[in-house]
């Protein structure tokens, strides 16, 4: 196992945040609204919800991506800016560099922030870690997805962010391959314990991985619930106590029990 670098923290603060977007009609939506929520350093949290409720938006708050039209989010106390290297993310889409090869898709961030030299080493392990140590030589033409969802992780990892931001990257892959994602992601949370937070559609997914889920509302998004998810690892999706929480979650989405055609789907 990997030693951690030391002086890791990255708890996570949401504080009152509502986020409006401008329609082109001169409309608005609000996605976010009076959001509170904190994320302990080194937990996995998983949000879940509707399509369309705003996860996505409070994550890219989180990363700086979008900031907040009212409220705070705080990072170990401060409040977060534009993006930045202690906040790492990964897409749904792995969106490599299609004219580099993988080692230097991984590498990109340390060369941009000009890095490298000192961090190159960092590159090979994460290569390994991820299991493409044998392919770093590849171009993302030639891998599967789930092997290019494997050099995301490694891509955003590289640089030790306190944060890792997961953007339902596991949703376009077969349930074989997301499955095995699901234990290299688990995995590289034990070995590194930063603070991992995903959004997914998964209600399983988010049982499996997760300390916390956290159930959002319909948009604009606020949050509905949270559910300690109490059950050692490694977790037995068949258990008695998995199913019982999948029973609890899918209730508080409206969905469990419900007759009637659904407003949305999982």
């Amino acid at each position: 196992m990997v030693e951690e670098k030391s002086g890791r923290s990255g708890e996570i603060r949401i504080e009152h945040v509502s986020k409006r977007f401008e329609n082109p009609d001169g409309g608005s939506v609000t996605a976010l609204n009076d959001v509170s929520l904190t994320v302990e350093a080194g937990s996995f949290v998983s949000l879940i919800g509707p399509s369309g409720c705003g996860k996505t938006t409070l994550l890219r708050a989180i990363a700086g991506l979008h900031p907040a039209d009212e409220g705070v989010v705080l990072l170990d106390g401060k409040p977060v800016g534009a993006a930045g290297a202690d906040r790492g993310y990964v897409f749904q889409q792995a969106n490599l560099f299609p004219w580099l090869n993988i080692r230097n898709n991984v590498a990109f961030g340390l060369k941009a922030r000009g890095v490298y030299r000192q961090e190159q080493q960092e590159v090979d392990r994460f290569l390994e870690l991820v299991g493409l140590k044998d392919f770093a030589k590849s171009y993302p033409h030639q891998l599967s997805g789930g092997m290019c969802q494997r050099a995301a992780l490694a891509r955003a990892l590289v640089g030790h962010p306190k944060v890792l931001l997961l953007d339902e990257p596991l949703g376009a892959l077969d349930a074989f391959t997301r499955m095995n994602m699901q234990d290299v992601i688990l995995e590289l949370w034990r070995t590194y314990r930063m603070t991992m937070i995903m959004v997914t559609h998964d209600v399983d997914e988010a049982i499996y991985l997760s300390d916390r889920v956290v159930v959002m509302s319909a948009r604009p998004a606020r949050v509905e619930k949270t559910v300690e998810i109490e059950l050692s690892r490694p977790r037995d999706r068949g258990q008695e106590d998995f199913l019982r929480y999948r029973k609890k979650i899918l209730e508080q989405l409206h969905f469990a029990g419900n007759s009637r055609e659904p407003d949305y789907y999982l």
